[in-house]
């Protein structure tokens, strides 16, 4: 089974107070899927566009998804 890189997005807002901050990255790990793995957490953007809290995380693909790439794999020829 293939896995694939899935990053999810939270949005700080400029004055967040830290039980509220507390409270979101408790919800992304708890909505983490099982078989999650190099998780990772950044704080992206500037003062001008806002900030986010970027978690990125590698879980296993699902067969629905490995049935989708498997339609658009190009088929592999020998060369003699």
């Amino acid at each position: 089974m293939m896995t694939r890189l899935v990053r999810d997005f939270v949005q700080i807002e400029d004055k967040v107070s830290l039980d509220r901050m507390i409270d979101l990255l408790s919800q992304a790990r708890a909505a983490l899927p099982q078989g999650s793995s190099d998780v990772t957490v950044k704080l992206r953007g500037d003062d001008l566009f806002g900030h986010r809290l970027t978690i990125s995380f590698l879980r296993p693909q699902t067969s629905e998804e490995a049935d989708l790439d498997a339609r658009y794999e190009r088929p592999v020829r020998a060369v003699a």
